[in-house]
Formats: structure tokens, sequence, C-alpha cells
């Protein structure tokens, strides 16, 4: 950040008082500018014993395969957010059963909030952001082919959670990628 969104001068960053980590300060105004991480919401469309999955069109990782998931738009809950990923991706409707993870990816500011969903019908089709999407069974999943390391991790755990018949809220930190998943601390 350069420049103030208030006034326009220049921003310099520093310590306000009362804070303790560094942040974007416009000295013209006394504006403080936080930045702060970026919620994608997601989720797991299921239909028949099968979820929905969309081969991405856009980067990064186009080609590769991922359940819908995208920023949050402002006045909009996480809940809603998920089901408009899932329309626009997907060209489905779909209605959010339950809340299934919390993931923090803090090595790029984002929070994953992943939804389990109920497909309205077998309807769908290609978004603007896919260029395929698929139901699959679970033992179908294109595991070498899947788009971001929290999508691996979340598809991970759903498989676990359904051979067990039991789904569990999860939380965890996803590390960049290569590095080991780990639980929050």
């Amino acid at each position: 950040m350069n420049f103030c969104s208030q006034c326009g001068a220049p921003v310099v960053l520093k310590i306000p008082p009362g804070e303790n980590l560094p942040r974007f300060v416009c000295e013209a105004c006394q504006t403080i500018h936080y930045q702060n991480p970026k919620i994608v919401a997601g989720c797991i469309p299921e239909w028949e014993g099968r979820i929905l999955l969309c081969r991405r069109a856009i980067e990064p990782r186009v080609g590769l395969w991922t359940f819908p998931a995208g920023f949050m738009e402002q006045g909009e809950t996480t809940e809603q957010a998920a089901a408009r990923e899932t329309l626009e991706e997907a060209n489905a409707l779909v209605e959010i059963s339950s809340l299934y993870a919390v993931f923090s990816l803090p090595h790029v500011s984002q929070v994953y909030v992943i939804f389990r969903g109920r497909l309205r019908s077998a309807e769908f089709g290609v978004g603007h952001e896919s260029t395929d999407v698929q139901l699959f069974a679970h033992e179908q999943i294109p595991w070498e082919h899947l788009a971001f390391p929290v999508i691996h991790e979340t598809l991970t755990r759903y498989i676990q959670d359904l051979s067990r018949g039991r789904f569990d809220v999860h939380l965890g930190v996803v590390p960049p990628s290569g590095q080991p998943f780990s639980p929050p601390a």
C-alpha cells in the first residue's frame, strides 16, 4: 500500500500507538489501514454417494480439480458464499447441510471455511471458472490432479470420515506446499 484510501496522502508502515503490529498509517489524516486475511468459502457438493468437482479454467492451478470455493463477497454469509460459488463454478444448486472444516493458510493470509452440501438435483454444468464438472465416486477422485494442498487435505479427511460413518468438524493449519499439514496450535 502506498497511498491512503481516505485522503490520498502517502502512508508509512509503522506500529501505531496501542497496537503491536506494523500497519500502514496515513500521517496526514491518521487513518490506520488494517490488512486482514481473506475468507474462502467452499462446498463439498454431494449427490447419491458421489461428490462434485470442478476442473479450474483460471489461474492459479488451471486444469486441476477442486471443489467449488472462492472469496466471500461483502454482505453475504459463509454459507451463502459457498452456495454462490457452487452455482458460479458448477451451475449447480446446493443446500448447505453442515460446516465441515476451517483451515488457516497463514502463508497466503487466507482462511478456508468448508461446508458439506446436498445438490438439489443432478443438474450441473461448466461455469465461467471451470472447463469440466463431474460427479466422482470416492474411489475415482483424481488425487494426483487436485489444485491445492487444502483441497487434498479436505478430501482426505472427508473420505476418512465417510469410512467411519461419522463426519467431524476439522480444524487445521495448511503450510506452504511440500510441508506437512498440522492441527491448529
